[in-house]
């Protein structure tokens, strides 16, 4: 039997990916621009706080249970940045060329030891708008900013983030490969073990 299950984004890449790795829970996956929600600002300190408020939007809207995630790249020798504002790292209407200029420009004299990074994603689930308790779902990908882009696949800050184990860029890797190492790939994992669990 079908569950039911908006998703909160607008984003149809997203959404085929949850869509492949949740499968065999026989949910169906609705975005939230299918049902009119008004999306929830991204105005949280954190990336829990972002997911949490996306969620509880988007299940409050739609009487649905509700998936949200919010990741983003987290630079050591940035103190963190671009952290929760990688998709606007470059102003509220920047493209990914111009977050990825932003970013080679503030390393521009860090050495290469000193460039270390990691992409981080959480992933949260709602029953209902008013779940006390969310599953919760988080991923760490660890690597280091390159100097300049290299690569073509991908999206964001991809061409940029070396990959140590694969000795190249995530945007150099094969689809299926990023999706079994990056964050976003982890924390579904995890969501779905809790998903599971729960569900036993």
């Amino acid at each position: 039997m079908s569950h039911e299950v908006v998703l909160a984004t607008g984003n149809a890449g997203k959404l085929r990916e949850f869509d492949a790795l949740l499968a065999p829970l026989g949910w169906t996956l609705v975005r939230q621009s299918e049902r009119g929600v008004v999306p929830a600002p991204e105005d949280g300190a954190t990336f829990l706080e972002n997911a949490l408020a996306k969620a509880r939007a988007a299940s409050a809207q739609t009487g649905l249970p509700a998936l949200a995630d919010d990741s983003g790249l987290v630079v050591t020798a940035l103190g963190g940045a671009p952290g929760v504002h990688s998709a606007r790292y470059a102003g509220p209407d920047a493209r990914d060329a111009d977050n990825v200029q932003r970013l080679l420009a503030a390393l521009e004299n860090v050495p290469e030891p000193q460039r270390t990074a990691h992409f981080y994603c959480v992933i949260v689930y709602l029953r209902h708008a008013a779940d006390p308790e969310p599953l919760i779902g988080q991923g760490r990908w660890a690597g280091r900013i390159l100097t300049a882009a290299q690569g073509s696949a991908g999206f964001g800050y991809d061409p940029v983030f070396f990959v140590p184990e694969q000795g190249c860029s995530a945007a150099e890797l094969d689809p299926a490969v990023k999706n079994r190492l990056s964050h976003r790939g982890r924390a579904l994992a995890a969501l779905r073990a809790q998903l599971d669990a729960d569900r036993a």
